[in-house]
């Protein structure tokens, strides 16, 4: 590890590390409208793990796309091994060994693995690509990342999210890299998919090889950081602090500008039901998924389901949700069956979903807000054929100000707003529709921690005003914190249901690991807090 490098105050620049790595001085950038970065100064060493911190909107991923070379600076200098360098480009980045993982993978779907790890950089000779040859150095990558059976000929539009992610880390490994930049790498990755990513950034750092790592789960900075960067409205809010002693409070208020010393809204007391269920499930089951089961959600409340990924989690509510057929079971919404299999009958009946991928399974990217909001409803605003988009916008803006949607302005391409308020414009669309049943897939997967607050806000107001509300987290402090009740998921099967407050972290993933016990690996979310 780095040595450690601790800033004279917690907003004030840090003692840079003697000839670091990288260095980028008063980096800025501005795009029409808003200033991404104004001054913005960056040291990483070698063989360090370098963790940035930052509210969606912060400057963080300008900064990466600064670094990477897909964005040009409008001022500033950047120094790469002592010496000045303009990256004109992510090839020019790419030869300076420098590599970057996105958090939304660039991988091309209908290229095979060794494809994708060698693209740009074929193995060849005098004009001949060897595929064979990169199928073997493809196989040597990722059995060093720990994946040997992740076939090389596949193709990678068959893989699963984190089969995807090791790609791409492969693919960056397939260069002579001294830095690579990780965002938001395990969004997608169930707790040993972490334990193995944190195995390869520490081979990589003792190699000598730095690591700028982003990410919105604290307790990972804690389990991997050496130092942290905290940016703020395009600025360094500080640089350099020690990733482990450094007060969760301290990066909080530092990101947010405030103190936020209660992240989840408070928790209605429990009361027995007085309405019948909005949302029933009985026997419900899919072959190789998940076994059957029974649940049901009552208007106003909060049903959170916990378990690992390839648990069943998102599979129930997609099942639900009519996006998928059930096997076995059925789905009923106030007392009636649903149609198996039909996502216009769900919607029809008032259930409305939050996917895990918004920008590729929720949102219309190159359309306004407006419109975002208001497809799930047109004939809504249809006037004898036309379309009343007067109306149109007056209902969406209603929608969007109720859920404090910013920036207050509905004719804005969604593509321009931070994680937490595209995830705000999916609600808006559920909630313009009126809907009955709220299914959440990982509702804050990429939002920053004041906007997450907000967002827990959002749902448990829309559950106080009769919504019945069926979510899906990777995150079991959020299932906790937020959820009435929890159903407990291990692969396909409810291994316990219960009160939220009966429930603690260490407890959960015991259920979800099998009795692992708590020396299996430390637990996610036990991070300082004072």
């Amino acid at each position: 590890m780095a040595p450690e490098h601790r800033p004279e105050s917690p907003a004030g620049p840090a003692t840079a590390p003697s000839a670091p790595l990288l260095t980028m001085r008063g980096i800025t950038k501005s795009f029409p409208g808003v200033r991404a970065l104004d001054g913005v100064d960056l040291d990483v060493a070698a063989g360090e793990v370098h963790c940035l911190l930052g509210q969606n909107g912060a400057g963080k991923s300008t900064l990466i796309k600064v670094l990477a070379g897909a964005h040009q600076p409008d001022g500033g200098e950047i120094r790469w091994q002592g010496g000045p360098v303009t990256l004109k480009s992510p090839i020019a980045a790419m030869r300076r060994g420098i590599a970057t993982i996105y958090q939304e993978l660039d991988l091309v779907e209908h290229l095979s693995v060794a494809e994708n790890v060698f693209l740009g950089h074929e193995v060849s000779t005098g004009g001949f690509v060897h595929s064979r040859a990169a199928r073997e150095r493809t196989a040597a990558l990722l059995a060093r990342l720990g994946h040997p059976e992740i076939d090389p000929g596949a193709l990678v539009g068959t893989l699963s999210a984190a089969g995807a992610q090791i790609v791409s880390m492969a693919r960056a490994l397939s260069h002579d890299v001294r830095l690579i930049v990780m965002d938001e790498p395990s969004a997608a990755l169930d707790p040993d998919e972490v334990d193995n990513l944190f195995r390869i950034v520490a081979d990589l750092t003792a190699d000598g090889v730095a690591v700028v790592y982003i990410s919105h789960r604290l307790e990972e900075i804690r389990r991997i950081g050496d130092r942290v960067t905290v940016l703020k409205d395009g600025r360094a809010a500080a640089r350099g602090l020690d990733a482990q002693d450094t007060p969760t409070r301290d990066l909080v208020a530092l990101m947010t500008g405030r103190n936020v010393a209660y992240v989840f809204p408070r928790r209605p007391a429990p009361v027995p039901p007085v309405h019948a269920p909005v949302l029933a499930v009985e026997g419900l089951a899919r072959e190789g998924e998940f076994a059957p089961l029974d649940f049901a959600v009552h208007p106003g409340e909060i049903l959170g389901l916990a378990g690992l990924v390839g648990s069943g989690r998102s599979e129930i509510l997609e099942t639900v949700f009519g996006a998928r057929r059930p096997t076995a079971g059925r789905v009923l919404v106030g007392g009636r069956p649903l149609r198996p299999g039909s996502v216009p009958a769900a919607v029809r009946a008032g259930i409305g979903l939050a996917p895990e991928e918004r920008k590729s399974q929720a949102l219309l990217l190159l359309e306004s807000v407006n419109r975002n909001v208001s497809v799930s409803c047109l004939a809504r605003f249809a006037r004898a054929g036309w379309l009343d988009r007067a109306a149109e916008k007056a209902a969406t803006r209603s929608a969007t100000r109720d859920l404090s949607l910013r920036p207050d302005d509905v004719d804005r391409p969604v593509r321009t707003l931070s994680g937490g308020n595209q995830q705000k414009a999916v609600l808006a669309r559920w909630l313009l529709r009126g809907c009955r049943v709220l299914l959440l897939d990982e509702p804050t997967r990429g939002v920053d921690v004041g906007a997450r607050a907000e967002l827990y806000a959002v749902i448990r107001r829309l559950a106080d005003d009769g919504v019945a509300v069926l979510m899906v987290s990777s995150e079991v402090p959020e299932v906790l914190g937020l959820a009435d009740r929890v159903l407990v998921l291990r692969e396909g099967r409810v291994v316990h249901e219960g009160a939220a407050v009966s429930l603690d972290e260490h407890r959960v993933l015991d259920l979800v690991m099998a009795g692992g016990g708590p020396t299996a690996r430390r637990r996610p979310g036990s991070v300082k807090t004072s």
